[in-house]
């Protein structure tokens, strides 16, 4: 199986500077790139509480906060701090060749 497979072309990776967000679209998916600490998180842009974008939030260290109820992420677990069960819709990637690649499921 090739390790291509279901990845698309997202950003140059020197696009993405440590302490920024950037919203891409990736074959019309709405993907929030996440840099913070040198480490890369991408996200489906919307909360999972009501749907605001993250795209207008902020980052607080290693949470992103929802703009619309200033409900708390974690990066790294995808998890919102008071309730564990909200999660955010993670995405695979990878960096190749100076880009980021996001992986799309069919």
């Amino acid at each position: 199986m090739d390790e291509m497979e279901n990845f698309y072309p997202a950003l140059d990776e020197k696009e993405l500077k440590d302490g920024t967000m950037k919203l891409v679209s990736v074959e019309g998916t709405p993907i929030l790139f996440i840099k913070q600490g040198g480490k890369i998180f991408a996200f489906d842009n919307r909360c999972p509480h009501q749907g605001c974008a993250f795209s207008g939030g902020k980052l607080d260290g290693l949470v992103v906060v929802c703009p619309c109820h200033g409900w708390r992420f974690n990066l790294e677990s995808g998890e919102y701090e008071e309730e564990p069960a909200f999660t955010l819709n993670k995405y695979e990637w990878m960096v190749k060749d100076g880009k980021i690649w996001v992986k799309l499921e069919d």
